[in-house]
């Protein structure tokens, strides 16, 4: 057993606000005495214009962001996974990179997102993620005190061939770091994050943003964390906060044990 607590945020475009905001929920999150903490997508930097993040964006070593959470680790001895910052890998080239942090203050893993977000929702509601981000092209699994975890970001969550592969090398939980949209989160958010919980025998842990942005820029919030039978255990619906509970990592196998759906393919 050992306790998973999700941050859901209304970040900016102001990286010291967004660490300011999150260390905060981080200090909420140790009090309820956690062992593995996770950030929403973009928790440094809420912005899809690429000429402003390339002047803004850097490498992992130099982002103010990820090196305030890294010192937030390894000073109060938690896992901590940030769900996604933009890291800049060239000149022009920027990934939505979600990134696990050790209690020790050391980056273990790191998935870059597959799958970016190119779609048309309305005339007034477009987004094009292709044309700021560079997608990434490997999966990543590691393997946590307590279990293997299989790192996803957002989008992702509609592809489910990738957590049935994650699952298949041996995941018991999925991260699923989200900006979900308010216009899709309401109609898709719980089904498929559900859906993928149940299909695999897995906890899902669902960091989101959440709230009216800077921008206007409008996303569903409602962080969950979800047993592998596909019960919502917590949820947080629109403001910043955190939600912590207990997790049975034993569960699983349990149930993959009574239906082997993951050994008939």
């Amino acid at each position: 057993m050992f306790r998973v607590s999700c941050i859901q945020l209304r970040s900016n475009n102001n990286i010291h606000h967004n660490l300011k905001r999150t260390t905060i929920l981080i200090k909420k999150a140790v009090l309820q005495k956690t062992d593995f903490i996770l950030t929403p997508e973009v928790s440094s930097q809420f912005s899809l214009k690429k000429n402003e993040l390339l002047k803004t964006c850097t490498s992992m070593n130099r982002d103010i962001y990820l090196n305030g959470v890294k010192k937030l680790a390894k000073k109060y001895k938690k896992w901590i996974l940030v769900g996604s910052v933009i890291i800049k890998v060239s000149k022009n080239k920027l990934v939505n990179r979600s990134i696990l942090i050790d209690k020790n203050g050391k980056i273990r893993s790191f998935y870059d997102k597959i799958h970016m977000y190119d779609v048309v929702l309305s005339k007034k509601e477009k987004y094009f993620e292709s044309k700021t981000f560079s997608a990434g092209k490997n999966l990543k699994t590691f393997n946590l005190p307590w279990g293997k975890l299989g790192l996803s970001i957002c989008y992702d969550l509609r592809f489910p061939n990738l957590y049935r592969k994650l699952s298949k090398a041996g995941s018991i939980f999925l991260s699923v770091p989200s900006a979900f949209t308010e216009t899709t989160g309401k109609k898709h958010w719980h089904t498929l994050l559900k859906a993928r919980a149940i299909e695999n025998f897995c906890y899902i842990f669902a960091p989101a943003q959440g709230g009216i942005h800077y921008n206007g820029r409008k996303t569903f919030g409602h962080s969950m964390i979800v047993s592998p039978d596909g019960k919502i255990l917590k949820e947080l619906k629109k403001n910043e906060g955190v939600i912590t509970t207990i997790i049975n990592a034993k569960l699983p196998k349990v149930l993959r044990l009574k239906i082997p759906s993951l050994k008939g393919e």
